[in-house]
């Protein structure tokens, strides 16, 4: 209603039905305001307090740095070195003195001593290797049959662009988001390579198929491991809001993406394997899916900060000095006997029983101690289970990639292009295990091998 009607032609009914609605016009217009009211007392959410990713934190004015002056320390006299030499150079240059600048006296060799050694580095002009390939067919006289000629391995008709640009073409793609009009510029100026999008694309679609297959046999690793750490983050495909799933452990990793955030992709992903053990986040649709269940720790910390910075004086600041300790026996699991980490998950527990039993007045606090009532069970199991970490901070490094991605990009156009992405950094993200860096990965499964038999 913008304008009051003129009541004087209002009945009696009509100016009833008028003021019962402006009175609920008026109970929800309250309500908004004292919601907005709230809102004014609470802090603000940031990387320290609230699982908001560092980027997208106030970042601080850093101070200036003091300038270094004379030469770096162990740079032999060349001020502002500090680069270490190359262990192997290709060429080594020797420049001595003959004769002295000043009265052309000759130098013998006692008469000299090393003042510098340092490297300059370039790089070889890169052009393609074009290798014409001219196949002759022969027809036999006796029976009329043809017969082609054998060509080496590699150079068999199809596609021209070998492996090996192809898989600098995805290393740039799929790891640096370098868009395909990009790609096929930097090709040409960078290589002299005139590859046109259409062929970049094409290159790509064919590769899914070697990626499919390994990443299958990934998959079957993760359905019998023991312990899986699991994350998710948004995605956008064709506009539309969807999720990168990653399952992980020490050994593989699987990055799955879909238009769902539910447990079914969960159990999609297993295909009814339980592991026995199995680390996340609070999300619902992390939970019940393995024997024992580890809290992410890192989450809980910023949580407590936050009901901190909200006002809570009473339940977080003894939840966070708690799970402070966890994390620090939690460095140190592995190296404890099975009787010291009974002994401390016991103290923790007794710990844990003082903190519940506070009252806090502060609305977050409240929150918080009804949270940790309900999964008191899951905050220590790194103790009886030392295989597994107390976050789940190996997951959020493997979905930033995605983020940066997304960033990049805005997002992927097709299901195909976002299931290529998904199936490109399951195999580094595997092969990262193994201690192969991303380009070799990605041109092994080219040619035809796997991740799982790197390292």
């Amino acid at each position: 209603m913008t304008q009051l009607p003129d009541l004087s032609r209002l009945s009696h009914e009509e100016k009833d039905a008028l003021i019962h609605a402006l009175w609920a016009q008026v109970q929800a217009l309250t309500v908004r305001v004292a919601a907005l009211e709230a809102k004014l007392g609470t802090p603000p959410k940031t990387p320290a307090n609230s699982s908001m990713p560092p980027s997208k934190g106030r970042k601080p004015n850093r101070p200036e740095k003091a300038k270094r002056h004379g030469p770096r320390k162990g740079s032999l006299g060349r001020a502002g070195g500090g680069r270490a030499l190359t262990a192997e150079p290709d060429e080594v240059v020797i420049a001595k003195p003959a004769r002295c600048w000043h009265c052309q006296a000759a130098f013998s060799e006692t008469d000299q001593t090393l003042d510098a050694r340092y490297d300059k580095i370039d790089l070889p002009k890169v052009r393609p290797v074009v290798t014409r390939v001219e196949r002759y067919a022969g027809r036999c006289r006796c029976c009329g049959a043809t017969t082609l000629a054998a060509v080496p391995e590699g150079l068999e008709p199809g596609t021209p662009f070998s492996p090996n640009i192809v898989a600098l073409a995805m290393y740039l793609r799929f790891v640096h988001a370098v868009s395909y009009q990009r790609l096929s510029r930097l090709m040409l100026d960078l290589f002299a390579l005139r590859i046109s999008e259409g062929a970049l694309d094409g290159a790509f679609r064919r590769a899914r198929t070697q990626f499919d297959a390994d990443v299958a046999a990934i998959l079957g690793r993760l359905r019998r491991a023991r312990v899986i750490y699991s994350d998710e983050t948004g995605v956008r495909i064709d506009g539309r809001g969807c999720w990168n799933w990653v399952f992980q452990n020490a050994e593989v990793v699987i990055h799955v993406v879909r238009r769902s955030r539910g447990a079914d992709v969960v159990a999609e992903v297993l295909a009814g394997h339980r592991p026995a053990l199995w680390v996340s986040d609070l999300y619902g649709a992390q939970q019940g899916h393995a024997e024992h269940w580890q809290v992410c720790l890192a989450h809980q910390l910023r949580d407590c900060q936050y009901a901190i910075d909200a006002g809570d004086a009473v339940f977080a600041p003894r939840m966070k000095a708690l799970l402070l300790r966890a994390v620090v026996l939690a460095r140190r699991r592995r190296d404890l006997a099975e009787a010291t980490r009974r002994e401390y998950h016991r103290r923790l527990e007794r710990s844990l029983d003082a903190v519940i039993a506070l009252a806090p007045v502060n609305r977050d606090g409240r929150r918080l101690r009804k949270r940790y009532a309900k999964v008191r069970d899951h905050l220590f199991t790194f103790l009886d289970h030392p295989e597994v970490a107390a976050d789940n901070n190996s997951s959020e490094r493997e979905l930033r990639p995605t983020a940066t991605y997304r960033k990049v990009t805005g997002g992927f156009r097709s299901d195909w292009g976002a299931n290529l992405f998904a199936a490109v950094r399951s195999v580094i993200g595997t092969a990262a295990r193994r201690g192969s860096n991303v380009y070799e990965a990605i041109l092994a499964i080219l040619q035809g091998q796997s991740v799982l038999t790197l390292g």
